[in-house]
């Protein structure tokens, strides 16, 4: 817990109204017993009904109604502390994994991390909202408590002693037993959104092979490890309340037991003995509070470490302290200067010394077998992932020289995989730029061939996208991803292998727009079709994460046997040359 309390900072005038109140609620509470006595001893022994009796009770009324407020201001006051921690850790770890590189993300998956800003942060807040409560109240409660008894009979001190130690063997062993458990918890808890998040993401492969019993199996597998793990915690902290209550109840009897021999005996007062009572109970409660407090600790406490686990991860790529600007004459030049790269936690590297310059006005692909680091090659170019050894250079600059913000404002990136954001084609493709005019956006519809799909619809460019995309044609997808990285205009274009769902007219067509309206931009294309690559100006040919050649399609036809092979695995006898 404690490496979150930096974020309790701007809380701190909160705080302490609230340990003000509680300090008052506690003396409050305490004095109660004390008039109690007094009314009995007086009031009802001697028959007195007067105007002191009067203030007396006038008095009582006062401070439980001081007490009742400062409660009811207390749980306020939490609420707004607990809320607000909740709202600003969310944001902090929304912001930190924004800033992630790929690195973080293969150390934090996606479900555990939905996981820890949902489930763990709603755990800390709830931890903090009785934490205000507990860190001033019980011990305040419990050591005025002991002292305002021994004041009334110090003789019975013991009995306070008994209820106290009973209650410290109960709690050390529930927390012994527990409190490994809620760890566990927290895994299992991880366990279950990444098989929910997973079945349901493949949910059409699991009809389409008649898979439903197996993934049903699979969930059922985790959902039950997790209740089975909650009802073995859950059936330890039943025993609590009804020994609670037992030890509360046993302290009663006894007190009442030696209390009226003592007040048999005239060495004890009645109303001194009900007032030890409730000084008693009080202490009891205090220690109850405090053992819960012990109890939820590690639990909350298991969270707060998964949220600062992610809080106070540094990013594996960032901005150097001194990053360098592009000047004036910006010039989109990409430069691979004997570049090796490796996975983190990889064996060995996937690629290998790889050189060669992609310049404005060409279109630059890379074609190989899958495996042979074709993704792997331009995802160095935005510095997705930093080079293991060589350097990247953009306009001349090593991009780990360069701002993050700086080196993408440059370039335009088509992922692999299309990713569309639930809401509509137009919010979609205005992604890249908010400002962006209704030409600007026209222009790119039309060279991404969007608009004939956008005018089959009945409501245009606001026709509703899905999460995911997943109303729409995976043809569909990737053009309207391409629009988005069009309309930011940007010197670099990088498209990695995004025209795998689209048939050879509309990708021609996609070309041919391409070659026409973005002639000065440094274009570089992923992809495992010859047909593609046969009109790009330069070929970059991989082979298990190296160079095989480097040329046009004719060239490379004649000197690259890695070329031939897989043009003659796609082309035709007659469309080979």
């Amino acid at each position: 817990m404690k490496r979150l309390f930096k974020y309790l900072g701007p809380y701190g005038g909160l705080i302490v109204a609230a340990i003000v109140l509680l300090f008052a609620q506690a003396n409050c509470d305490l004095a109660l017993p004390d008039y109690l006595s007094k009314i009995v001893n007086i009031g009802i022994q001697q028959g007195r009904v007067d105007g002191y009796m009067l203030g007396i009770g006038l008095r009582m009324l006062l401070l439980a109604l001081l007490s009742a407020g400062s409660a009811v201001l207390v749980g306020l006051i939490s609420a707004r502390i607990s809320a607000g921690l909740a709202r600003d850790l969310r944001s902090a770890v929304f912001a930190k994994v924004e800033g992630f590189s790929q690195r973080e993300f293969d150390t934090f998956s996606t479900a555990s991390l939905i996981t820890r800003t949902n489930n763990d942060i709603t755990q800390v807040q709830m931890i903090v909202v009785i934490l205000i409560r507990s860190i001033v109240y019980p011990p305040l409660i419990g050591v005025g408590g002991i002292l305002h008894a021994l004041g009334k009979n110090a003789s019975m001190w013991w009995i306070i002693a008994l209820a106290v130690a009973l209650l410290v063997i109960l709690v050390a062993t529930i927390f012994t037993i527990a409190v490994p458990r809620f760890k566990i918890t927290r895994r299992l808890v991880d366990r279950l959104t990444l098989v929910a998040r997973e079945r349901l993401s493949g949910i059409m492969i699991t009809r389409a092979f008649n898979a439903e019993k197996v993934e049903e199996g699979r969930f059922e597998g985790a959902n039950a490890d997790l209740a089975k793990n909650a009802l073995f915690v859950n059936r330890v902290m039943t025993f609590m309340m009804p020994t609670m209550m037992l030890i509360m109840n046993g302290v009663s009897l006894l007190i009442i037991w030696i209390g009226a021999q003592q007040v048999g005996q005239s060495a004890m007062k009645v109303g001194d003995m009900m007032a030890f009572m409730q000084y008693a109970m009080q202490i009891v409660i205090a220690f109850l509070m405090m053992s819960m407090i012990f109890i939820m600790l590690p639990s909350a406490a298991v969270s707060a470490d998964r949220v600062a686990d992610v809080l106070e991860t540094e990013a594996s790529i960032r901005d150097p302290e001194k990053p360098r600007a592009f000047g004036s004459g910006f010039e989109g030049t990409v430069e691979f200067r004997d570049v090796s790269f490796r996975y983190p936690g990889a064996e060995e590297d996937v690629l290998h010394g790889i050189s060669f310059t992609a310049r404005p006005g060409q279109t630059t692909a890379i074609i190989g077998a899958t495996g042979s680091g074709k993704s792997s090659l331009v995802n160095l170019v935005p510095r997705f992932y930093d080079v293991s050894s060589g350097s990247v250079l953009v306009g001349g600059i090593d991009v780990r020289e360069l701002g993050a913000h700086e080196l993408r404002d440059r370039i335009g990136y088509v992922p692999q995989k299309a990713i569309l954001f639930s809401g509509t084609i137009a919010s979609n493709i205005r992604f890249a730029d908010q400002k962006a005019p209704d030409d600007d956006v026209e222009a790119a519809v039309e060279i991404a061939q969007v608009a004939e799909f956008v005018s089959s619809s009945p409501r245009g460019m606001e026709t509703a996208i899905a999460q995911g995309g997943d109303n729409v044609s995976g043809g569909q997808r990737q053009r309207i991803s391409i629009a988005r990285a069009l309309l930011k205009k940007p010197p670099i274009l990088i498209l990695d292998d995004c025209f795998s769902a689209l048939d050879f007219g509309t990708e021609g067509a996609l070309r041919r727009a391409l070659r026409a309206k973005r002639k000065g931009s440094t274009v570089i294309l992923v992809t495992q079709r010859v047909a593609t690559v046969m009109w790009a100006d330069r070929v970059v040919v991989l082979d298990e994460g190296r160079i095989a050649g480097v040329g046009d399609h004719a060239s490379l036809m004649k000197d690259c046997e890695t070329y031939r092979e897989i043009a003659s695995s796609q082309l035709t006898r007659e469309e080979l040359p």
